[in-house]
């Protein structure tokens, strides 16, 4: 790939859906092709397609290609099994609520089309292309957004980000990396600084990765680095991205994200956070009711084939955290950038 070529990681070619292959970067790039709802579900589970907007975006077409294999002229029974689809992609990756969202927007278009059933699925799939075209809209509006509480000074900024919140976690673009796409093409970026973001390394795989196609300037750190980092000069702001944010600001976000926001608080570093409106759980008044998704111990005692430590060992693998919003600067939307408080007033 070529630093001119965009990169999209879920999109509609002809019958089907065409996932990046995540878990394959950066050594390969490889295509999935998704025809089914049950597959989709797997590439959700498995992280082939991840980042909230993108998990969004692939469950809208996953709804879709359930839908289509319903042979039933009945609206009622349609609806019925339609439901069961959602409740199977629904039960993929529990903290992302763009995925909860995305199929709770693909069933009310289904109850709300007052037309047979083979017109339904055909509205179904302009819905889920709908999500899509809007979500990259959207991730440009953010990044633009972003701009306008970037620091002043210096002239150019070194930008901290964790774990990966670009192109291949929604359906183009970003939402922090696209804060950061929007930063370097109006020359205010000097250069990223990327955790690794243990333990799957999306920081080490995903997002320079994405930085080295478009020539972004991008040096990588591992997660214990970041303080020192802030200390010694070379960190002006940090940018993240969200799988949930609670009504009143608390964000989460890919584990280490919340000691990350402690540490840019010590330092005086302005810590954001770039996410749609999509994110945003308003039936949540707080980040204590937001569920926390645990993962497979292997991610965390082994890389590869290797084993990293002794058997009999116990192992706690979040995968997210949740930061609390008096440590969040702003919460930078397609609507603008507020302050954690002001989000209901958007």
């Amino acid at each position: 790939m070529t630093s001119t070529t965009k990169i999209y990681p879920v999109v509609w070619s002809g019958d089907r859906a065409i996932l990046i292959d995540q878990t394959r970067l950066p050594n390969e790039y490889e295509t999935v092709e998704i025809s089914s709802a049950s597959e989709m579900a797997r590439a959700i589970k498995t992280m082939i397609v991840r980042g909230a907007p993108a998990i969004g975006v692939a469950a809208g077409y996953g709804m879709y290609l359930g839908a289509r294999r319903v042979q039933t002229s009945d609206r009622s029974i349609f609806l019925a099994e339609l439901e069961k689809i959602g409740e199977m992609l629904a039960a993929t990756r529990p903290t992302a609520v763009n995925l909860f969202w995305a199929i709770a927007r693909m069933l009310k278009t289904a109850r709300e089309t007052d037309a047979s059933v083979e017109q339904i699925k055909t509205v179904l799939l302009e819905t889920a292309q709908t999500i899509r075209e809007e979500d990259l809209k959207t991730c440009e509006a953010i990044g633009d957004n972003g701009l306008s509480i970037l620091p002043t000074s210096p002239e150019k900024l070194n930008i901290l980000t964790h774990c990966n919140a670009g192109s291949l976690a929604t359906a183009g673009y970003g939402t922090a990396l696209g804060v950061i796409r929007s930063a370097w093409r109006e020359g205010k970026l000097a250069r990223v600084y990327a955790d690794e973001t243990r333990p799957r390394l999306q920081g080490a795989k995903l997002t320079t990765w994405e930085c080295v196609q478009e020539g972004i300037p991008v040096t990588l750190i591992s997660d214990n680095m970041a303080a020192h980092c802030m200390k010694q000069g070379l960190i002006h702001a940090v940018v993240v991205g969200a799988d949930r944010i609670a009504a009143n600001g608390d964000a989460a976000n890919k584990i280490g994200t919340y000691s990350l926001a402690i540490v840019a608080k010590a330092h005086n570093i302005p810590f954001f956070v770039a996410a749609p409106l999509s994110t945003v759980d308003f039936e949540l008044a707080d980040g204590g009711g937001i569920p926390i998704e645990e993962r497979d111990s292997a991610e965390i005692y082994q890389v590869g084939k290797t084993r990293l430590c002794p058997e009999g060992v116990e192992f706690f693998n979040p995968a997210f955290d949740v930061t609390p919003a008096e440590l969040i600067a702003a919460i930078i939307t397609e609507k603008g950038a507020v302050k954690p408080e002001d989000l209901k007033a958007l």
